[in-house]
């Protein structure tokens, strides 16, 4: 069954040019050139991915929006901004509320094709499953499902994304041993980059501060990149 991709854009011209491409792919695609017609929708149905623009129409930031809607609604629906702002704040603006990813509108097709089948490789991975004796990682007060890609602290639930999960899962499955950057990008199973990285880092902390407010675990090892410190 094909993958539907909900597309949030109000120029006709790009969101045509990006749907055309996303069909020859072989995804179904549904364009929404403004924040409520969108959300109407998502109430109806959820996508299986959606790619949002942030400025939308009259409305500048209609794509965090719906973004807060979707992460709502779902912890690990993949989301992806698209959009002509680059500034690192609205990058941060974008991640803190759960995307996946932030682009801007200068980075090739190839490229958004790349990453939006890196999500979806994701997804299949959590529909199909792992292993069962490799279900389950656990260190510390951590806890992380590897059939059901979630996890918990001291049994309560960490609302993170996908991404957020296959970062947190390379850090804890070998505490104390330093992950560079790229190692982090690699465990996220998708194309981001080094800011993103330490972006999702940032939010993975404070997630777990909002449970356990003397939480240092997650390591910054400078010039290296982050490991698990194992507590004493």
């Amino acid at each position: 069954m094909a993958k539907r991709i909900a597309l949030v854009e109000d120029e006709k011209a790009i969101s045509e040019n990006y749907a055309s491409s996303l069909r020859k792919q072989g995804y179904e695609v549904y364009i929404y050139d403004c924040k409520q017609d969108a959300l109407n929708a998502f109430e109806t149905r959820l996508p299986d991915l959606a790619i949002l623009d942030v400025g939308l129409g009259d409305e500048p930031e209609g794509g965090f929006e719906i973004c807060r809607f979707l992460r709502a609604k779902s912890s690990s629906l993949p989301i992806i901004f698209l959009t002509a702002l680059d500034s690192e704040l609205d990058t941060i603006s974008g991640l803190r509320l759960g995307a996946d990813d932030y682009l801007t509108k200068d980075i090739s097709l190839t490229q958004i094709l790349a990453r939006i089948a890196a999500l979806f490789r994701r997804i299949n991975a959590l529909e199909k499953g792992l292993q069962q004796e490799e279900a389950f990682v656990e260190v510390d007060a951590l806890k992380l499902d590897l059939n059901r890609f979630t996890a918990s602290w001291r049994n309560a639930p960490l609302d993170i994304t996908l991404t957020e999960f296959w970062i947190l899962n390379a850090l804890a499955k070998n505490p104390g041993h330093v992950k560079t950057r790229e190692q982090l990008m690699e465990a996220a199973k998708a194309v981001v980059d080094d800011s993103t990285v330490t972006s999702h880092i940032k939010r993975l902390r404070k997630k777990i501060i909002a449970l356990e407010k003397d939480f240092e675990q997650i390591e910054t090892v400078y010039g290296m990149g982050y490991r698990w410190k194992p507590r004493d």
